[in-house]
């Protein structure tokens, strides 16, 4: 068994777009656009508020309107963190068997502390969880290995002893640049990039049950 577990958040610990896709269709009303379909924005979830705008309103970093449009996605957002989200489907329980096995678990997301900390909070999850490391607590987020290197010495295990689980290719290559076992969810966002048979993991985990399991045969 691994000594510790760490989760992406959005896409793979918890299921963020309801809140995420809300926020955007706020800021598209305010612009005099109609709402999209969640199932158009769901993609992009794991891309965060860039992923999103591009989505939305097709505006990238580059355009000279971003800045501003990103400020009021990150502000409408903040005022609804945690309405709609919740825990993917079997993951309460797989977090109770972590516990009981004494399997330490964390976060390590790209999401900023101001958004990633409250969001734990209303999940009731901060006090329980070892570790969160977010996009801004490391000088350099996912993909590079920074935040998987902060992870392991909060929580006081080698990387080589944690496995990660997440639903990206990004997920994919920071844990493994630290020697972790890196396990994708398949119930997460994936986004709209190569196949996840391509990113290297070690497993594909059809649902948080299926973790463990992989985990272990993998080391």
């Amino acid at each position: 068994m691994p000594d510790a577990v760490l989760f992406d958040l959005d896409g793979t610990l918890a299921d963020t777009a309801p809140d995420l896709g809300g926020t955007l269709n706020q800021l598209l009303l305010e612009q005099g656009r109609g709402p999209l379909p969640m199932e158009k924005l769901r993609p992009h979830v794991s891309s965060g508020a860039r992923g999103m705008i591009g989505a939305g309103l097709g505006i990238t970093p580059a355009d000279p309107e971003y800045v501003g449009l990103l400020q009021r996605f990150l502000t409408i957002y903040q005022d609804a963190l945690c309405v709609d989200t919740r825990l993917f489907a079997g993951m309460a329980e797989h977090l109770d068997e972590l516990e009981a096995q004494g399997i330490l678990w964390g976060i390590v997301t790209n999401k900023s502390q101001r958004f990633a900390i409250p969001l734990m909070e209303g999940l009731g999850l901060r006090q329980r969880c070892a570790c969160i490391v977010c996009g801004d607590s490391a000088q350099r987020s996912k993909p590079h290995a920074d935040p998987m290197q902060l992870a392991s010495a909060v929580i006081g295990i080698a990387t080589t002893d944690c496995i990660y689980v997440g639903d990206d290719e990004r997920d994919v290559i920071s844990g493994r640049a630290v020697g972790m076992t890196t396990i994708v969810a398949a119930w997460g966002y994936m986004g709209n990039g190569n196949s996840p048979a391509t990113w290297g993991a070690d497993a594909i985990a059809a649902s948080p049950q299926d973790i463990l399991g992989l985990a272990t045969a993998n080391r």
